[in-house]
């Protein structure tokens, strides 16, 4: 699927191979940091379980590879990985362990016009995205581009609102003002989850990642299948 104008989000720009070789290694310093990694890949996992351990899986966005371990788990798993920067991509594949490596078909798109056929994964695992979209019409162009590719499911974290946090988070902004360089944005459950239907999907189950604490919620959705129907 193409568009004659790409969806491009500003902070995808930064990611030459220093900030991807940075990204990588942010989330190995530091206790927070490794029990934050710890806890989103065990999500993941668990999502996973939920929809019956998904042969066909694409990483979108891929990053610099994290969940790529975690997805190998499953020696006949078909692990595809993606991403728009080609630095992350060789980031994953230098730094990630050649055995795992070894299981992964990588290659170069964006998540608003995904280079594969309609209904080609049973999976989509799409992790830390979502709340870099501020638009809705975005949100609701990438959730489409989801919607036809997989054929079965979709897991997605991004950023919500109900939670300490969230909270936290807007009473600062509300202090300081409109930060015009922000490029990560809270968005509403009720929001998010009715653009989810209107994509689409229904939600399978979601996952908190601190429970009243945190803004991180990984969502499971399921594609809704149209059955023809007879006179």
């Amino acid at each position: 699927m193409t568009s004659s104008q790409p969806i491009e989000l500003e902070f995808s720009r930064k990611y030459d191979q220093a900030h991807a070789q940075q990204y990588y290694h942010k989330h190995q310093k530091g206790v927070w940091r490794r029990l934050s990694n710890w806890r989103e890949i065990r999500l993941a996992r668990q999502s996973l379980k939920a929809v019956g351990e998904p042969d066909l899986v694409l990483d979108l966005p891929c990053g610099a590879g994290r969940f790529w371990p975690m997805l190998a788990e499953k020696p006949s798993r078909v692990v595809f990985a993606a991403d728009n920067s080609r630095a992350m991509l060789e980031t994953a594949r230098l730094m990630q362990p050649s055995q795992v490596v070894a299981q992964v078909s990588c290659f170069q798109t964006s998540a608003f016009a995904i280079d594969f056929n309609d209904n080609s994964v049973d999976n989509i695992l799409c992790m830390r995205l979502l709340h870099h979209v501020a638009d809705s019409a975005n949100r609701m162009a990438l959730l489409s581009e989801l919607h036809r590719v997989t054929r079965d499911t979709v897991i997605l974290s991004l950023w919500v609102d109900g939670n300490y946090k969230a909270w936290r988070r807007r009473r600062l902004e509300s202090k300081r003002g409109d930060n015009q360089n922000a490029n990560r944005f809270v968005v509403p459950r009720a929001v998010i989850e009715r653009e989810f239907r209107e994509a689409g999907f229904e939600i399978v189950e979601h996952r908190d990642f601190l429970p009243g604490y945190a803004m991180w919620r990984f969502y499971t959705l399921r594609k809704i299948q149209h059955s023809s129907k007879g006179a």
